[in-house]
């Protein structure tokens, strides 16, 4: 029985996206940019699909701008603001728990002479408003904030940022990555004063490799990609038509049964927290409020155990979880949201995260619940000698 919990580094895409998906790739293989019949078919798919994810967003379908997926995006919004706007100032706050895709691009963008702030985090992984609010000047030209954390599952209060920041600078971009939030929160980018905000297909269901960039109408910001002109100038390179068909139907299924998916969830992260707690030496990170914290991670401190052998334990189970942020890397590296939340030096390379999905059952959240009964204590057993 293969158990697979490790549903915030990638998704089994749904069926019906995969014959979808061949079925465009077979049938509308045009380029859209062409101005023959099947190029006119393939620029069809585009628009419908843009229609479609604009209807989660309740936005324009010309306020999508396609990517290559979350990484893309997040580079696109980070150093085409600063681009764009770099004559308006140069300073930037972000989080410091934030994916390496905006860490890296600051850092970056560090270099380039542009000034960084970065915001701390409570023992929970959430962020002080006052301190954000002490951090913006006349000069911030873009706040950056993850809606939910990769790691741990804290889910910042972005409606409150944004509010914020539109007060006391209202020509300062808000930036959100919505990689982990998108398809499990129902999230209205002009409600939350939201200017750019990143999403990733194979987070939900959907084909890797794909994604995209809310771009609110009239904001401006620099390509970092160029060449033939596609997406009016902002993003050249033929379309991935299929991928971005793939996409678009992944995000309306994922929003059609919201409401009934994100309730399943719920209870089966409250099992299986409540299952961890009653552990010796096991302590379950991130927010306890329910509003706070994703509804699909979990992450949990074994103490005395290593995560890569308990990890590879599990694997031998058929139980497939991660010891960190897949994304940033499959090398062993210290987690820098594990060290803003002040989580114990013994403990950050002992800590697993398990992220569910959709199809995600009762049962094999029993099933990983006793494998860790079993392993647990016999892993620390062997680590003493």
């Amino acid at each position: 029985m293969e158990i697979y919990l490790d549903n915030s580094a990638t998704t089994k895409p749904h069926k019906e996206v995969i014959r979808a998906m061949a079925r465009v790739m077979e049938e509308t293989y045009g380029n859209p940019s062409s101005m023959h019949m099947p190029g006119v078919n393939a620029e069809k798919i585009l628009t419908d699909s843009s229609r479609m994810i604009a209807d989660t967003l309740r936005c324009k379908p010309s306020e999508i701008l396609y990517t290559s997926g979350g990484t893309e995006s997040d580079n696109a919004a980070l150093m085409g603001v600063a681009h764009a706007r770099r004559r308006a100032g140069r300073h930037l706050i972000t989080t410091g728990i934030e994916h390496p895709a905006i860490l890296e691009t600051c850092a970056f963008l560090q270099k380039e002479g542009y000034e960084v702030s970065y915001l701390g985090t409570d023992s929970q992984g959430l962020i002080s408003l006052d301190e954000l609010e002490g951090m913006i000047r006349p000069d911030t030209i873009l706040v950056s904030i993850m809606h939910t954390n990769n790691e741990i599952g804290s889910r910042q209060p972005v409606e409150e940022a944004g509010r914020l920041i539109k007060r006391i600078n209202p020509e300062c971009i808000f930036h959100v990555d919505a990689v982990q939030g998108y398809g499990k929160d129902l999230i209205i980018p002009k409600k939350l004063n939201v200017d750019l905000m990143s999403v990733s297909a194979h987070k939900l269901h959907g084909p890797r490799g794909t994604g995209f960039l809310y771009v609110k109408d009239k904001t401006r910001i620099d390509p970092i990609i160029y060449g033939g002109g596609q997406q009016k100038g902002m993003r050249s390179g033929t379309e991935n038509v299929a991928g971005i068909y793939g996409m678009a139907l992944a995000a309306g299924m994922a929003y059609e049964k919201l409401d009934e998916d994100v309730a399943r969830l719920r209870g089966l992260r409250a099992r299986f927290v409540d299952e961890l707690e009653r552990m010796d030496g096991v302590s379950v990170n991130g927010p306890r409020k329910e509003e706070a914290v994703a509804p699909h991670i979990i992450s949990a401190s074994f103490a005395g155990v290593r995560s890569e052998v308990l990890l590879h334990a599990l694997e031998d189970k058929g139980i497939y979880v991660s010891s960190g942020s897949a994304c940033a890397s499959n090398r062993p590296h210290v987690s820098a949201t594990l060290t803003a939340i002040g989580l114990a030096g013994d403990l950050l390379d002992s800590t697993i995260r398990f992220s569910t999905s959709t199809y995600t059952t009762a049962e094999e959240i029993s099933q990983a619940v006793l494998a860790l009964q079993e392993l647990v204590p016999m892993l620390r057993r062997y680590s003493r000698h």
